[in-house]
């Protein structure tokens, strides 16, 4: 068994690292993720859940219909989610030095989900369901991609992609309850 190094830092040369670059905030010089790359993936995640919230607060307005208050309530609930979402990812695009994209033009552009909005009670859950799916799909491949490279944004993004799996639950079971089947395609 191959014996273990003690863990060593040259904490001088740490504080003198630190008074250079004060500029960068957070960014420090063993930052192991490529900034660029992060912050495009972090403003492509920021426009996906911007498009969320809007789609939710769409459907959350728009739901008629006898058994359509428990699902009113739960996109209006999903909605402020994803806008907590965007947010976080907002902070952390703004603790790595960079500019948070709101701007509306291009938001589909850059979003993974689409802005459906559905003929009817059944196929707003079905559409916010596929969007929750591309949502995780793509969050565990950021998660991937991020691994040791920059945990603090793996961390993040592990804490968003339970929300969004939470939410296809949520949806899915709302899609069974109202259709009656687990299908996506009928």
């Amino acid at each position: 068994m191959a014996e273990s190094q003690p863990f060593v830092s040259d904490i001088q040369e740490i504080r003198r690292r630190a008074r250079e670059h004060l500029d960068e905030g957070a960014l420090t010089e063993n930052y192991e993720g490529d900034v660029t790359t992060t912050l495009k993936l972090l403003n492509d995640a920021l426009a996906t859940e911007i498009v969320c919230v809007l789609r939710y607060t769409s459907h959350y307005i728009s739901a008629v219909g006898i058994h359509s208050e428990a699902v009113k309530d739960e996109f209006g609930e999903h909605a402020r989610e994803e806008q907590d979402h965007a947010l976080r990812l907002a902070e952390r695009i703004n603790q790595l030095g960079g500019k948070p994209n709101f701007n509306p033009e291009g938001l589909l552009g850059r979003s993974a989900s689409q802005f459906v909005e559905g003929q009817n009670l059944v196929d707003m859950i079905r559409e916010n369901l596929v969007a929750e799916r591309i949502a995780v799909e793509t969050y565990r491949d950021m998660i991937r991609y991020f691994a040791d490279r920059d945990p603090t944004t793996r961390r993040l993004l592990e804490d968003i992609l339970s929300k969004e799996e939470e939410h296809a639950n949520d949806m899915h079971d709302l899609l069974v309850a109202h259709q009656g089947r687990p299908m996506l395609n009928n």
